[in-house]
C-alpha cells in the first residue's frame, strides 16, 4: 500500500516552497538508522539512499551472519548509484554505538539524523515468558535507543541542529491484542522516552518525529523472527486449558484486518518525508496504520494534553525547536 496522500493531512505542514528553499532543507543528510538488515531498516535505508542522503544502515555481526545483508546493501548502492553503506553496530552495546557513532562523524565532520528502528517481537502467553526475557525484550526495544542517544546527541547537540526519528508501534496507544504483551510493554516504554526526549531537545535545536506503524503481518521479519516464551510447560498449560489453539486467533484476527494491498513500503516513504521536511516543520508523530487499530485517535488525545500541560507550567517553548543555527548565524 503506498504512503496514503492526505498521511499528513491533520500537520501544519508548509504546502510550498521556493526553489532556494527547497535546496536549502532538502541537502543530502547523513543518517544513521539501526535495525537495518531487513524488514522497516533496510526498506528505508534504500529509501533515503535513493533521496539522495549518505545513509549507514546498521546491523550487528557483518563479518557473520549478516554478511548476506551488507554485501545485497553494497549490490543496491553500485545499481542505484547512491551512497548507501552498512556498518557495524550492536544496539546492545554500548563501546559498538560509540565506535560507529564515531567512525560516522570522523568521515563525514557531522551527523544530521538518527533513526531508532531496532527492535524485536515476542508471542506467547505473558505468564510463560520469564522476567529475563521481559529485561532482554525490553533492552533490545528501549535501552537501546538510549545507548545509541549517549554516542549520538553530543555531535547533535554541538551542531544545533538535527533530527531523532523513532519507530514505535500503535500498539502502544491503540488495540492490543494478547499474547504480545511483552512486546506491546517494551514498545510503549520506548514511545514514552521519545516524548520526553523530545522535550529535552528542542532548546538545543534537535527535532524529534515519532512514527508510529500498525501491524504489518507481511514485508517484515517481526512476525517470523518473533520470539517465544522460555517457559514451555506454562505454554503448555495455556493450550491445555481454555486458551487451546489461542495463537492461531490472534494470528488469523490480525490477518483478517491487515488489508490485502497493505504494503510496508509506506512506512519507508513516511520517513523520507519526514526527514525531508523544513526544519521547524516536521511532525511530531506520523501514522502509518493499515489496520486503523485507534492508536491515531489515542495519540491526538494524549499529545494534546501534553502539549498543555507544558504551557500552564510556563514551558510552551519546549513544543517548537529553536533555530539556533540562524541565531548565530545572526549574531556572526
Amino acid at each position: 500500500m503506498a504512503a496514503s496522500p492526505d498521511l499528513f493531512s491533520n500537520l501544519d505542514f508548509v504546502a510550498s516552497q521556493n526553489s532556494n528553499q527547497k535546496k536549502k532543507f532538502n541537502m543530502k543528510k547523513i543518517i544513521i538508522i539501526t535495525g537495518a538488515s531487513s524488514g522497516f531498516g533496510a526498506l528505508t535505508a534504500r529509501a533515503l539512499a535513493k533521496a539522495d542522503h549518505t545513509v549507514y544502515a546498521s546491523m550487528r555481526e557483518t563479518k557473520g551472519r549478516n554478511l548476506p545483508q551488507v554485501e545485497e546493501a553494497k549490490k543496491f548502492a553500485k545499481d542505484n548509484d547512491v551512497d548507501l553503506r552498512a556498518i557495524e553496530l550492536d544496539v546492545s552495546s554500548q563501546e559498538s554505538c560509540d565506535a560507529a557513532i564515531q567512525e560516522i562523524i570522523a568521515k563525514n565532520g557531522r551527523l544530521d539524523v538518527v533513526i531508532h528502528n531496532a527492535g524485536h517481537m515476542v508471542f506467547g502467553p505473558a505468564e510463560a515468558f520469564t522476567p529475563e526475557q521481559l529485561a532482554e525484550l525490553y533492552d533490545v526495544n528501549v535501552l537501546s535507543t538510549q545507548r545509541v542517544n549517549r554516542a549520538a546527541l553530543p555531535q547533535l547537540r554541538k551542531q544545533r541542529r538535527g533530527l531523532v526519528v523513532w519507530v514505535s508501534s500503535s500498539s502502544s496507544a491503540g488495540g492490543t491484542p494478547p499474547y504480545l504483551a511483552p512486546y506491546f510493554a517494551a514498545k510503549a516504554g520506548m514511545d514514552a522516552l521519545a516524548v520526553v526526549y523530545a522535550r529535552e531537545l528542542t532548546r538545543w535545536g534537535i527535532e524529534t518525529s515519532i512514527i508510529v506503524p500498525g501491524a504489518f503481518t507481511g514485508g517484515t521479519n517481526h512476525f517470523a523472527h518473533a520470539g517465544s516464551p522460555a517457559d514451555k510447560a506454562r505454554v503448555a498449560e495455556y493450550e491445555a486449558g481454555p486458551y487451546k489453539g489461542f495463537a492461531d486467533e490472534v494470528r488469523k484476527g490480525f490477518a483478517s484486518i491487515v488489508p490485502a494491498d497493505a504494503d510496508v513500503a509506506a512506512v519507508a516513504d513516511a520517513i523520507v518525508k519526514v526527514v525531508d521536511t523544513p526544519f521547524g516543520k516536521r511532525p511530531s508523530r506520523v501514522h502509518i496504520d493499515p489496520t486503523q487499530d485507534g492508536a491515531e485517535v489515542v495519540n491526538m488525545v494524549s499529545d494534546r494534553v501534553r502539549a498543555e500541560l507544558l504551557r500552564r507550567i510556563g514551558l510552551g517553548d519546549l513544543l517548537t525547536p529553536r533555530d539556533l543555527t540562524t541565531q548565530m548565524q545572526n549574531a556572526a
